[in-house]
């Protein structure tokens, strides 16, 4: 299952299948708990009133109880009276279901003359007493015990929640227990009707579910889908200018195709670089070439007409330039610089002393003790390409400055040359760029110089700039952060 409409689908309806399931459980039980509790309470009362009957001794007359089961039975389990129709019972105090001979209390059913004598004789000592009235009995305290049990009355078996009251006689101070039953076939009923209505509407539901999320998802998605098929296009055409659709939407699918767009932007940014870049350098590379090799053929024919101090000179910048595309090479496959404190002061002091062929004095002013975490060999780099830049356009003096400013560290070459015009400041830090566009053998370079500088700042985690020298020329800063 790799169709994420189809995992959303099933977990949507997993998830709403969980929830209704133990919705239904929990109505079902609250329903049976509900339904219950009105079955024991329909049984206490009756079980209450037939018990007060019998304890103010009235007649018990349950001829109005055809149709529920109640059992009366004393304290030695015999039924002293059942409701008319009642055919069985269970759950109760006694599984019979009519009145019983029952036994005087205290004698566990045998007859003794002597009993009974001794009672005749005890109530003629005592004589008649025309004016004494039987006390009334009394019905137990406190919410009866409920049972849950069967009986079968007129032919028709149920299930029934039984409630059981206490009770004395006034007359014969005899206590019994009254059992009334109320049947549960309501409860069964409506259970099972709301059971029967769950099992045939929760598929139903669950289908709606499944439905409508597959259709939501579906939607959802189509925008990603068309995203998918203008990237397969962009892979197949090769084609870096086209874009994919942008939903009108906010939602998260918008984000994805704008940031896809903005990928494609910056990709294909990236590879017009790469191909001026191959370009660039081809071109470059062509011109050192063709000239070396002229030479070279103009002094195989004729010795004493080859340029060596020329041959030289071609050679030189040949190797200068491959180093600076190597180096590019390097930068561009996320080279890091290696972990080392390089004093910038003495860094600055040293490139400047080691510079035989400078035609402009350099001023060097560097405080002591200013390091940076870096590579010195690429750091020495920078400075020479920047005080090869500053010798190439200065008139009378390129001045060189190292301090401290808050948690960086700044050097500054400046010059007095004419400067960079401020809508070039940025322009000149794209590789091969010259501001004469020439392409010819001259000092320029090949205008690489200050892109490999700015390169270096950056994975140094810091930056070069360019502004106006207060002398009119150019002031590149470059800023690095303290070690």
């Amino acid at each position: 299952m790799r169709s994420v409409r189809a995992k959303a689908t099933v977990g949507a309806t997993l998830v709403v299948a969980v929830a209704l399931i133990a919705a239904g459980l929990s109505v079902l039980l609250l329903l049976r708990q509900n339904l219950e509790q009105q079955a024991a309470l329909e049984a206490e009362v009756t079980a209450r009133e037939t018990a007060s009957r019998y304890a103010l001794g009235q007649e018990l007359d349950l001829s109005d109880a055809e149709e529920r089961p109640i059992q009366i039975v004393d304290e030695n389990g015999c039924v002293v009276a059942a409701s008319p129709g009642l055919e069985r019972i269970s759950g109760t105090g006694s599984g019979a279901v009519t009145a019983q001979r029952c036994p005087p209390p205290g004698q566990d059913g045998e007859d003794t003359a002597d009993g009974d004598g001794a009672s005749d004789e005890a109530d003629d000592a005592d004589g008649p007493d025309e004016t004494d009235e039987p006390d009334p009995g009394q019905v137990s305290p406190g919410r009866p015990g409920t049972v849950t049990g069967s009986a079968t009355v007129n032919g028709d078996t149920a299930r029934y929640r039984f409630a059981a009251v206490e009770a004395t006689s006034g007359e014969s101070d005899v206590t019994v227990t009254v059992w009334a039953g109320a049947p549960l076939t309501t409860e069964e009923n409506a259970v099972g009707t709301v059971r029967d209505a769950m099992l045939v509407g929760l598929p139903a539901l669950l289908l709606v579910v499944a439905a409508v999320t597959w259709l939501v998802t579906s939607r959802a998605l189509r925008p990603v889908e068309g995203i998918r098929r203008e990237m397969e296009a962009i892979t197949h055409s090769e084609d870096l200018s086209r874009r994919v659709p942008e939903p009108d939407t906010r939602d998260e699918v918008a984000l994805l195709a704008r940031t896809t767009n903005e990928t494609l932007t910056a990709l294909e940014a990236s590879v017009e670089r790469q191909r001026r870049f191959v370009a660039d350098a081809s071109h470059e590379l062509r011109s050192p070439i063709a000239s070396l090799r002229t030479q070279l053929e103009v002094g195989a024919a004729h010795p004493e007409l080859l340029d060596v101090p020329g041959a030289v000179a071609d050679t030189v910048r040949l190797q200068q330039l491959a180093a600076d595309l190597l180096l590019l090479a390097r930068l561009d496959a996320g080279e890091r610089p290696a972990p080392a404190r390089v004093d910038l002061g003495a860094l600055a002091r040293e490139e400047v002393s080691q510079r035989s062929g400078d035609t402009v004095p350099v001023a060097v002013t560097a405080a002591e003790g200013l390091e940076v975490n870096g590579s010195r060999s690429q750091l020495a780099r920078v400075l020479g390409n920047l005080l090869d830049n500053a010798q190439r356009h200065a008139r009378a003096s390129v001045a060189v400055t190292v301090r401290s400013e808050g948690r960086d560290v700044v050097v500054e070459v400046a010059d007095d040359g004419e400067g960079v015009p401020e809508a070039e400041r940025e322009r000149i830090f794209e590789r091969f760029v010259r501001l004469d566009d020439a392409r010819t053998r001259d000092e320029g370079g090949a205008g690489l110089g200050l892109a490999i500088a700015r390169d270096v700042a950056v994975r140094h985690g810091g930056g070069l700039t360019v502004a106006a020298a207060g002398a009119g020329g150019a002031l590149f800063r470059l800023r690095l952060p303290a070690a």
